[in-house]
C-alpha cells in the first residue's frame, strides 16, 4: 500500500483545490449578507479565484520544471492553506476577493504540477489506476461541492467553507514532503516572461471589463477602457508567442482543428454548463427561501449525473471518435440550458431538476474526452503543453462566464431585488438560455473542428525537441 502514498498526497490537494471552485457558491447569500457586500463584490469572490488559477496556470506550469515539481506543489500546497485561513477570517469583501484571488494563485501551482507528480510516480499498469483515481476524485470534488458547501454554511458559517481546508492542508504538506520525489529539467530554455504578463494582463481586463459592464453598462469608461487594454494585451501575446523560441505557448498548434476545437470545448463547456451556477444559488436562496444545504442538494442532479456518467461510460468513450461524444455532450450541455430557461413567479425548485440532469449527463459525456482529444492531435512531445493550455481554457471559460453571464443577468434584473421571485426567475431565464445557446453552437463549431483531419503531419506542428517540457507539468 506504501507505493499509494503519493496519489493520495496529489489527490488531497487536487480535492481541496477543485471543490473550491464550487463549494461557495451556495455559500453566496451569507456572505453577502455578512460583509455587506453587492451583487459585483459576490461575482468577484468566485471569479477571483478562477482568474486567479486561469492566468497563472501557463506561467506558473511553464516555472514548474525550473524550481522543482515537488517543491512547486509543495509551495502551493502552503500557500492555500494559508490563503484558505485568510478567507475564513475575512472580515470584508475586499478582503475576501484578495484572499480568494491568493487562493487561485496557490491552486495554479498546485494543479500544474499534479500530474507530472504522478506521472514520474508510476509506470505502466499503476500509472493508469493512478490517473483514473486522480479523474473520479476531480468529478467527486465538483459533486460534492455545493452540498458540502451546503452543510458547513448552514451548521457553522460560511467561514466553515474555508477553515476546513487547513487541517487537510496541514495533512497534505506532511504526507506530500514524506513520499513525493523531486524532479527537475535543468536544460529548459528561458521563462517567457514577456507571454506570461501579457497573458495575465488581457485575463484579468478582459475579466474586469465584463464584470465592469454588467453594472455601468459597455459604453461607461471604466469598461472600455480596460476592455480596449485587455485586447491589445491580447494581440501583444500572439505577436510575442510567434517570435520566441521557446514559448509558454506554441501558437502553432492552434493550425491544427482537432486541437483549436479541443479547446474551444474546454472553454465553451465552462461556460454553458458551470458560469450560470452563482446566479442559480442566488434564486434558489434569495428568492425561494432554501437554505444552504437544501440550495445544494437542489443543484446536486448535474453533478451527480456527471459523475455517474463519465464513470459508466469512462471505456465505451475512448472506442468512438472523440468529436462524437464532445459534441453531442455540448449539445445535451445547451439543451439542459434550455429546459432550465421556463421560470416564472411560482415556480419551484423542482423545476431545474430536469435541465440540471440533462446538463450533468453532457458534462459526463464530454469532459473525460478532452484531454485525450487534445493529447491525440498534437505531437507527443507538446502533450503536456497542451493538458495545460486545455485546463487554463477551462478555468478561463469559467472566469469570464461568469463575468459575461452576470452583464446578462444584470440586464434581465432591472433594478429589481433577489426577493421578487418573478424579476429573478425572468434575469435567470435570459441567462439560462444565453448559456444553452452557447452550449449548442459550441457542439456544432467543436465537432467540426475536431473531426477536420490535419493538414500537416504532426512532426511539423512542434519540431523544437528542447521545448519538450514548457508546459503544465508536462501532464
Amino acid at each position: 500500500m506504501r507505493k499509494w502514498w503519493p496519489l493520495t498526497a496529489v489527490c488531497l490537494g487536487a480535492f481541496m483545490l477543485l471543490v473550491d471552485v464550487t463549494i461557495v457558491v451556495v455559500a453566496l447569500p451569507d456572505m453577502g449578507e455578512d460583509l455587506e457586500a453587492d451583487f459585483t463584490g459576490l461575482q468577484w469572490v468566485i471569479d477571483g479565484y478562477a482568474l486567479a488559477l486561469a492566468a497563472l496556470l501557463l506561467t506558473i506550469g511553464s516555472l514548474a520544471d525550473r524550481w522543482g515539481l515537488k517543491r512547486t506543489y509543495l509551495v502551493g500546497l502552503a500557500a492555500f492553506t494559508a490563503a484558505s485561513l485568510s478567507c475564513g477570517l475575512a472580515t470584508s469583501a475586499g478582503a475576501l476577493v484578495a484572499a480568494r484571488a491568493a487562493q487561485g494563485a496557490a491552486a495554479a501551482a498546485m494543479f500544474a504540477s499534479a500530474m507530472a507528480l504522478l506521472n514520474i510516480a508510476y509506470r505502466g499498469k499503476d500509472r493508469a489506476v493512478a490517473f483514473g483515481v486522480w479523474g473520479a476524485v476531480n468529478g467527486a470534488a465538483a459533486a460534492a461541492g455545493p452540498v458540502l458547501g451546503g452543510l458547513l454554511t448552514d451548521h457553522f458559517g460560511w467561514q466553515a467553507i474555508f477553515l476546513v481546508n487547513i487541517p487537510i492542508g496541514v495533512i497534505a504538506i506532511a504526507l506530500s514532503a514524506k513520499v513525493l520525489r523531486e524532479s527537475r529539467h535543468a536544460g529548459a530554455g528561458r521563462f517567457d516572461t514577456a507571454g506570461a504578463a501579457l497573458f495575465t494582463a488581457w485575463a484579468v481586463l478582459t475579466t474586469y471589463a465584463l464584470i465592469h459592464a454588467g453594472e455601468h453598462g459597455w459604453t461607461d469608461g471604466g469598461t472600455l477602457v480596460p476592455a480596449l487594454a485587455g485586447s491589445v494585451a491580447l494581440i501583444a501575446f500572439v505577436l510575442v508567442e510567434r517570435r520566441r523560441r521557446a514559448p509558454m505557448l506554441d501558437l502553432r498548434l492552434f493550425a491544427r482543428p482537432a486541437f483549436t476545437g479541443a479547446m474551444v470545448a474546454a472553454l465553451l463547456v465552462s461556460i454553458a454548463a458551470f458560469a450560470y451556477t452563482i446566479y442559480t444559488s442566488l434564486w434558489l436562496q434569495g428568492s425561494l427561501g432554501l437554505d444552504p444545504v437544501d440550495a445544494g442538494l437542489a443543484m446536486l442532479p448535474m453533478s451527480g449525473a456527471a459523475l455517474v456518467t463519465s464513470a459508466a461510460l469512462a471505456r465505451p468513450l475512448h472506442k468512438v471518435p472523440p468529436w462524437t461524444s464532445i459534441g453531442a455532450g455540448l449539445a445535451l450541455i445547451g439543451a439542459g440550458g434550455l429546459l432550465q430557461s421556463g421560470l416564472d413567479a411560482d415556480s419551484s425548485w423542482t423545476s431545474l431538476t430536469l435541465g440540471l440532469t440533462v446538463t450533468g449527463l453532457g458534462v459526463g459525456l464530454c469532459l473525460p474526452v478532452l484531454n485525450a482529444a487534445a493529447m491525440s492531435a498534437v505531437p507527443p512531445e507538446r502533450g503536456g503543453m497542451a493538458s495545460g493550455a486545455l485546463n487554463t481554457a477551462r478555468q478561463i471559460g469559467m472566469a469570464l462566464g461568469i463575468a459575461a453571464l452576470g452583464t446578462v443577468f444584470t440586464d434581465g434584473l432591472a433594478g429589481g431585488s433577489f426577493a421578487e421571485p418573478g424579476t429573478v426567475a425572468t434575469a435567470l431565464n435570459r441567462t439560462m438560455v444565453t448559456a444553452g445557446a452557447v452550449g449548442l453552437a459550441g457542439a456544432v463549431l467543436t465537432a467540426v473542428l475536431i473531426s477536420r483531419r490535419p493538414k500537416t503531419p504532426a512532426s511539423q506542428a512542434g519540431n523544437q525537441s528542447h521545448q519538450t517540457r514548457n508546459s503544465v507539468g508536462s501532464s
